[in-house]
């Protein structure tokens, strides 16, 4: 097939292009680097199979030629408040970003005639109220709250998807994405693995907010690639979980990379001062995808952290 990623240049996007590629497909890349890393891509220049635009999809895009796929994966993801390409420094380009770019993407893919898969979040959710969360659950989203700005879009996307597969016919396909770990992530992005690899390795006790209860799951991008080019390739249409199922508190974790670095540091606890809407429970319910796509996750967590790290040193300076 011939595809086109948006935000190629990213943490996913730019696994997924390895792993289209090594499939024999076609990939036109797509970012605009207010987010993605050129540098994740910079391997594939020599390739005569993969091309790139700098492009925002927020704007009108245009793709020459016939496309076959479209994966919209262009979105700041970052919940750092202190990061100046977290979504909450860029709250409009991550509104135009769900509503336009996702628009603007399945106008292409209708033209074409081609598959449509969105990079859906578990932050649809919001802080949920049912455990672990099914596709069926609606979720526990606060509109206009501090992270209202990635959950609508996120939310809204969805809604846009299902009109064009409903109305037009767009053969359409929607993932939501659980915690997600491994190299290239951004170190910077706020979420609990590179905070606390990042200590670890340099060999400083680990921060963990209020008492570290809160719960998370967390998969390796290996894992979750894997799941989102089985969804890809099916039929379904209607919302599928890729994330890893099992669930450990952030204390649990921390005292993990601790063990598996080898840390000295130890932990160091402070006042959560994170937002009332931060999700203190995560955990999806993975039966669809189990049973549609016949996938679950397959690395645990030592494994994911132990080729997670080379990543992580060489950012560091470590290596």
């Amino acid at each position: 097939m011939r595809i086109l990623i948006t935000g190629a240049a990213g943490f996913l996007g730019s696994h997924l292009c390895d792993r289209l590629l090594g499939d024999g497909h076609e990939i036109i890349g797509m970012d605009n680097f207010i987010t993605g890393n050129p540098d994740n891509i910079a391997h594939l220049a020599a390739s005569d199979k993969f091309s790139f635009y700098k492009r925002d999809v927020s704007n009108y895009i245009f793709v020459p030629g016939k496309v076959d796929a479209i994966l919209h994966f262009a979105s700041p993801a970052s919940p750092n408040p202190l990061s100046k390409s977290g979504y909450f420094n860029l709250p409009i380009q991550t509104m135009k970003a769900g509503a336009l770019g996702t628009h603007n993407c399945l106008g292409i893919a209708r033209a074409n005639n081609a598959r449509f898969l969105l990079a859906s979040t578990s932050e649809i959710y919001g802080d949920p109220e049912v455990h672990p969360q099914a596709e069926t659950y609606p979720g526990n989203v606060d509109p206009v709250g501090e992270r209202a700005v990635y959950d609508e879009a996120k939310r809204f996307a969805e809604s846009l998807t299902m009109a064009y597969h409903r109305f037009h016919g767009v053969n359409t396909s929607i993932v939501r994405i659980f915690n997600t770990y491994g190299p290239r992530m951004d170190m910077e992005d706020g979420r609990a693995l590179p905070n606390l690899l990042k200590q670890a390795l340099l060999g400083q006790p680990l921060t963990v907010y209020g008492n570290g209860s809160q719960t998370r799951s967390f998969c390796f991008v290996d894992d979750l690639i894997d799941g989102i080019v089985k969804l890809l390739y099916s039929n379904e249409h209607k919302p599928v979980n890729i994330g890893n199922p099992v669930e450990m508190s952030v204390l649990q974790f921390a005292e993990a990379i601790n063990r598996i670095t080898g840390n000295p540091g130890g932990i160091t606890y402070m006042e959560n001062a994170r937002s009332a809407r931060d999700p203190q429970r995560r955990r999806p319910d993975i039966t669809r995808a189990q049973e549609i796509l016949n996938w679950e996750p397959k690395v645990d967590l030592e494994e994911g952290i132990r080729r997670t790290i080379p990543f992580f040193k060489q950012k560091l300076g470590l290596a």
